[in-house]
């Protein structure tokens, strides 16, 4: 006999509530990425001075593409559409959902990984031994990952911002001995779960005789379509690079190093940002209801969250692009020495810190955007996405024809501006009814766009007469007037931004708060 079925689960919470767990998910995720984060930025630094280009190209990026793809099409859609607030939910049912992650998974990892391995060209195994094992080893990785999803939904659901974990094999076991625990404990009342036994969490028929809610899979239909467009997007480089072959294994190595470490802020600040607050609007705003329809107060709140968070990554982003076009050569060769510093690899990082604020941006809007949309206008955004992914892929290809490595990130910026014009468009509209502007974090105050105008022109005179090639003294000198000019930068914020301040102190760091009342 099976545990009775919950079958609301997880009440609404208040939105302050919502906001502020969902500020402490950020924190603990941003905390955790810059930890993991760095340990792999010093360990790849190591790494680059014995591996070959070849070889770095194909871990990261035909491999790491395989993973990417196998996860990505297995979980996305689930994801999004079981964490999106159902009053009436029950969970037996969600969990059923969620459980098809893992055949899904193994059809793509098996059949990916054929295609990995009998239609791409295979490396020569000379410079890349064991490519067949590689392809092997990668995609087991990506379905013992699926086997935590159940319990990542539900942690993430019920705001468990203390769980965040490794990958693959310990990441299930680490949801499996957390929820354990919570069996036995008083917090299992406190959060609301809607489990009794660690059983419930397996696929079984509910007591109503249907196996899934239908509307959640008829939701995750539409997520998956989206997430199979949005894949490539995201990853569309790597498509182009994998099956058409524009650039050797070298060139893509190298492309990659300058990808990762362009991103490396992307990944630490934006994505736990993105993840936790998409979660945050998903709750606190009704899917597909029209503002008027909905808690005023909510909307308010959502309205002030995301024009804060717009401002945040728009300066971040700011912050990156002015001061990584003078800097970028200099970190390329701590990074990695000649091999990045020379040739390619400067342009290419300076490209890319444009096209990180660009991201920023991007992650933001499309965070509220998805949270708020119906099933209806997340399928004809779908559609939008189509278009959009043929035109990326035909620019990638033409451009890097064209340009090289850089034309890829020109194709990025190209098609990464229209998204945001998407979503803004969207926020328009769904704002257009109240008296909220949200979209006014995308308008930093004059003085300080001054002030990163003049910051980019001081580092950029600087960089000609202090870097690269006159020694460490004078790097030295380089990196110390680029300290005074983000220094400047950072107070004006303070000075200036007094609105997004108290959203970080109040809502980021909350006992600073405390301390100072």
């Amino acid at each position: 006999m099976r545990g009775p079925e919950v079958p609301g689960g997880l009440e609404p919470r208040a939105g302050p509530e919502v906001l502020g767990q969902a500020a402490r998910l950020a924190s603990s995720g941003l905390l955790l990425q810059v930890v993991f984060r760095l340990i792999t930025f010093g360990l790849n630094a190591f790494t680059l001075r014995f591996l070959s280009k070849e070889i770095i190209g194909i871990v990261n990026v035909r491999l790491t593409l395989l993973y990417s793809t196998v996860t990505f099409l297995a979980r996305e859609a689930f994801r999004r559409a079981c964490l999106s607030g159902m009053r009436n939910r029950n969970w037996n049912q969600t969990f059923n959902l969620l459980w098809l992650t893992v055949p899904l998974g193994l059809f793509w990892s098996l059949f990916l990984g054929w295609v990995w391995s009998q239609i791409l060209e295979v490396p020569d195994p000379n410079v890349v031994p064991n490519y067949g094992v590689g392809v092997a080893a990668f995609g087991l990785s990506a379905v013992v990952e699926l086997l935590g999803e159940p319990f990542w939904v539900l942690a993430q659901t019920h705001m468990l911002v203390r769980l965040k974990l490794l990958y693959t094999t310990v990441l299930v076991f680490c949801y499996v001995i957390h929820f354990m625990k919570l069996m036995n404990s008083q917090e299992l009342t406190k959060k609301s779960l809607p489990i009794s036994r660690m059983t419930d969490l397996l696929p079984h028929i509910t007591l109503n005789g249907t196996f899934v809610n239908w509307k959640e899979a008829k939701l995750t239909w539409s997520f998956f379509q989206q997430s199979f467009l949005k894949q490539i997007l995201t990853e569309g480089e790597r498509y182009v690079m994998t099956f058409l072959n524009v650039l050797n294994f070298g060139d893509q190595g190298v492309y990659d190093i300058v990808n990762n470490l362009g991103s490396l802020v992307a990944r630490l600040v934006f994505q736990p940002v993105e993840e936790s607050f998409y979660i945050f609007f998903a709750k606190v705003l009704e899917r597909g209801k029209s503002v008027k329809l909905q808690k005023q107060e909510d909307i308010a709140m959502a309205a002030a969250v995301l024009e804060s968070l717009l401002k945040l990554v728009l300066l971040i982003g700011l912050t990156i692009t002015v001061f990584g076009y003078s800097y970028s050569q200099l970190a390329l060769d701590i990074y990695g020495g000649s091999m990045l510093s020379t040739g390619s690899g400067p342009v290419l990082l300076r490209c890319y810190c444009l096209y990180v604020l660009l991201l920023a941006v991007n992650g933001v809007t499309e965070c509220f955007t998805f949270a708020s949309m119906s099933k209806e206008e997340v399928d004809r955004h779908n559609f939008i996405m189509l278009a959009l992914s043929f035109t990326f892929l035909l620019s990638s290809y033409f451009l890097t024809k064209w340009q090289g490595s850089v034309g890829f990130i020109f194709a990025n910026c190209f098609n990464m501006g229209i998204r945001i014009a998407q979503s803004i468009r969207y926020i328009y509209r769904y704002y257009r009814e109240s008296p909220h502007r949200p979209l006014a974090g995308l308008l930093p105050s004059p003085f300080l766009i001054v002030v990163f105008v003049l910051s980019g022109v001081v580092t950029g005179i600087s960089e000609v007469f202090l870097c690269c090639e006159r020694g460490w003294p004078a790097r030295l000198l380089h990196i110390i007037v680029g300290a005074l000019c983000l220094g400047a930068t950072l107070v004006t914020v303070f000075f200036t931004e007094t609105k997004l301040i108290f959203f970080i102190r109040t809502q980021f760091l909350p006992k600073y708060t405390q301390k100072k009342t």
